[in-house]
């Protein structure tokens, strides 16, 4: 089992659209397994909060761009997570009655929004796959995940960590396991693949995110964080 950055290599909380798997061939193959997180020795339980795709090593077509939306509320992304597809509208509707700039620097994927109130937000065209990291530029904790995808089979581990992807295509592959506080892992599947799987990610302590503004400096020290001083 190979590990990677959380930039992805070949694709450089909750689905943004009902399941990818819905353009998928329902006779195709089915790849399932369970997903165990560890952090120094002990289980964790957010399986359910990983991503898990399969992308063929054939030409897949990836699933249609859609409309998602990430709400700011509380000073909070939610959901924390998201799945789309590349070309998608990720919208960023303010509920709070604060100012927030909700913006990415993510490669491939840059975008500021610029300060607004609430209201129905605005919104961010992911163009490029991988992982885009979301930030508000006037609350240094808020934080979010945009995974852009270019292949239409991805799924959710249960609770429990199980996980299963269906209709994929025979012939080789490569299994993608994605959470938050780990290294990006792959594994390469031939399909059809019979015996369930065995995933353990090894995952970081909980903590905040560190980063810096939208313009590359420390965020300013504001005793409320409500707005520009």
């Amino acid at each position: 089992m190979r590990r990677h950055s959380l930039v992805f290599p070949a694709l450089a909380l909750m689905l943004a659209w009902p399941v990818f798997l819905a353009a998928a061939d329902a006779a195709g193959s089915t790849l399932a397994g369970t997903l165990s997180l560890v952090e120094r020795g002990a289980a964790v339980n957010e399986a359910a909060d990983a991503v898990v795709w399969f992308v063929p090593s054939s030409h897949v077509a990836p699933a249609a761009p859609v409309r998602a939306e990430i709400m700011t509320r509380e000073r909070r992304f939610s959901p924390r997570v998201t799945v789309v597809p590349v070309g998608s509208d990720v919208w960023f509707p303010n509920s709070d009655p604060i100012l927030h700039n909700v913006f990415s620097v993510s490669a491939g994927n840059r975008f500021d929004l610029g300060l607004y109130r609430k209201g129905p937000g605005k919104s961010a065209r992911i163009t490029k796959a991988g992982l885009v990291r979301v930030y508000c530029n006037v609350h240094q904790a808020m934080s979010a995940f945009v995974l852009a995808l270019d292949t239409p089979y991805v799924t959710r581990p249960a609770a429990d960590g199980r996980f299963l992807l269906d209709g994929l295509p025979p012939g080789e592959g490569t299994l993608f396991v994605w959470h938050e506080r780990a290294e990006l892992l792959s594994r390469a599947v031939t399909l059809p693949h019979e015996a369930a799987l065995a995933v353990t990610l090894e995952v970081r302590a909980a903590g905040a995110i560190e980063h810096l503004d939208k313009n590359g400096r420390p965020y300013r020290e504001s005793k409320s964080n409500d707005e520009y001083r």
